[in-house]
């Protein structure tokens, strides 16, 4: 991304931005105010309306404008393990996306297919994201 890290963190420690990079979250409900620290939530719908199921994501780790790692739920799809990590380079950062199926219907999905599922999707809440930061960034 041709953003800083700073200007991806940014990004991503603005909670109530998540909806406009994470692909199938629909509307942001409430962020608490310890956002991102460890045990913090994200209130979100996953979803289009009319058919918008509430939940949540949890950072479990993190480690400021380099690692963040997400426990997110949308029941009744299931629950996966996200890690977002960023490598600054000489005037860019790398942004990867590590997210496996951790419990639910998903998670009985044989890994080869998740793989496949997860890489559309996350490649394309990779270039929504950058559009952000790098659009914050100018």
């Amino acid at each position: 991304m041709s953003a800083t890290p700073e200007q991806v963190w940014s990004v991503l420690a603005d909670g109530w931005l998540y909806p406009l990079f994470v692909v199938g979250a629909s509307r942001m409900r409430e962020v608490d105010d310890t956002w991102p620290a460890v045990g913090s939530r994200l209130h979100h719908s996953v979803g289009t309306w009319p058919l918008l199921i509430d939940d949540t994501t949890e950072v479990l780790e993190v480690e400021e404008e380099r690692r963040i790692v997400l426990r997110a739920r949308g029941w009744p799809a299931g629950e996966a393990r996200v890690e977002i990590l960023l490598r600054p380079t000489a005037d860019s950062t790398v942004v990867t996306i590590v997210e496996n199926a951790t419990a639910g219907p998903g998670a009985l999905v044989p890994k080869p297919v998740q793989d496949v599922q997860l890489h559309l999707r996350n490649t394309e809440t990779l270039r929504r994201l950058a559009f952000v930061a790098e659009g914050r960034a100018r």
